[in-house]
């Protein structure tokens, strides 16, 4: 589908093109406040699952020169998902996948926990049968050499003076929120493992680290005119706009990696009822809340992807529907307008607090179907009535991305 409506604010000469026409009338309203900033490049892009944020827009790709404004790449940095292919059928599944799912919740910590005791990761030689000759293990999981080598990189309460103590001990594993590990089947009943996860809790202390920075800075240099205090920015040549540049890059990093472990610890624990487990043709990492220098329209700068993953032409990404709903593999189709981006999964249509008041506990279990999961009272937000329908957002950005793989979920392990 081709761009739904475009906001031109009549006091500047950068639109909004926006790829869904339902959003409400605050939505609209936050992303005509970024137009109003001088450093936005060409134009904002909003994808098909937009819907509000926190001064910025979730589902927005925000092109900025010189500029970053940290409440934008937001506190869950570098959260993204990581989707493989194995070499298992559906037909080779047990009757009941409880037993399977339990193992791999005792291995990877969920909500606010950690590990509690070293990685065990020391097995290099094991990471070799999980990849067949396609494949690089070492691209797709996390050895030990390769986690203790990340441990000796910056210290984040060194170089960036923040409290962020459990740090260690929260790579690999999962948090809370709509974060996820799902094993799904696709079109083809193959099985795929599929994880949504960030950078924990040391990417939100560096997130609101810099997001207070930023405010400071405006105060400092006497900048009032914001139309949203939450779009405080970081300017280059200042102190803080290359230590945010490094941090982020950080926790970019970091969590991709922990995405990394996870597979690993997750791969662990399938060899031990499929000892010859190992990907087939299909391995995918995609961060969806990231800040990265591109060129777009002749200009270097910086883009924002706030809920949104790069979908440049042939790029492999992954989008996630609600539980419940189905996933998709797809394919970028490089969308010059839309800054090569599509969306990050199907968006909310309510609040939280909204779907903690609409909805039960029987009714979650009502919509998420024969999934096999532990579900809990702490789930009751991320009820898959709490979200947009996955099949018209896809509808919605068919000039974004081609659909390769969709994959419907049999297990889901979250944590609250």
């Amino acid at each position: 589908m081709p761009i739904k409506q475009v906001i031109h604010n009549k006091d500047t000469s950068v639109p909004v093109k926006i790829w869904t026409d339902d959003l409400d009338d605050k939505t609209l309203a936050q992303l005509q406040n970024l137009t109003t900033l001088p450093f936005v490049h060409k134009h904002v892009a909003v994808m098909p699952d937009a819907h509000l944020g926190i001064g910025c827009t979730i589902g927005t790709v925000l092109p900025t020169y010189k500029a970053i404004i940290p409440a934008a790449v937001g506190v869950d940095i570098g959260c993204g998902m990581s989707a493989i292919k194995t070499n298992l059928h559906a037909n080779d599944l047990p009757e009941s996948m409880t037993e399977i799912r339990q193992k791999i919740e005792r291995a990877v910590p969920t909500g606010f926990r950690g590990h509690t005791e070293d990685l065990e990761l020391d097995f290099e030689h094991n990471l070799m049968q999980f990849a067949n000759r396609r494949f690089d293990p070492m691209a797709l999981f996390a050895s030990q050499s390769v986690v203790n080598y990340f441990f000796k990189q910056n210290d984040p309460e060194e170089v960036f003076e923040i409290k962020a103590k459990n740090w260690r001990a929260q790579l690999g594993s999962l948090g809370g929120g709509n974060h996820f590990i799902e094993i799904c089947l696709d079109e083809n009943d193959d099985v795929w493992v599929m994880i949504h996860s960030g950078s924990r809790g040391v990417g939100n202390t560096i997130g609101r680290t810099f997001i207070q920075r930023a405010k400071e800075d405006m105060i400092k240099h006497h900048i009032t005119n914001l139309p949203d205090v939450d779009l405080s920015y970081l300017s280059e040549g200042t102190d803080n706009y290359d230590e945010y540049i490094e941090a982020v890059s950080w926790a970019q990093e970091y969590a991709k990696l922990n995405r990394r472990v996870m597979l690993t610890l997750i791969f662990k624990e399938l060899a031990h009822f499929f000892p010859t487990v190992a990907v087939k043709d299909g391995a995918f990492d995609c961060h969806h809340n990231y800040v990265t220098m591109e060129n777009h329209y002749g200009k270097n700068v910086w883009v924002t992807r706030k809920g949104a993953i790069r979908a440049r032409e042939n790029d492999m990404g992954v989008i996630p529907g609600s539980m419940g709903a189905q996933s998709f593999i797809v394919r970028g189709k490089g969308n010059p307008e839309a800054f090569h981006s599509c969306s990050h999964g199907a968006g909310r249509k309510m609040s939280r607090r909204e779907a903690m008041r609409l909805f039960t506990l029987e009714d979650v279990r009502d919509q998420v179907g024969d999934v096999n999961m532990d579900l809990r009272k702490g789930f009751i937000d991320e009820a898959p009535g709490s979200y947009k329908d996955i099949a018209t957002v896809m509808e919605n950005q068919d000039d974004l991305v081609s659909i390769v793989h969709t994959l419907k979920q049999i297990v889901n392990i979250k944590g609250d």
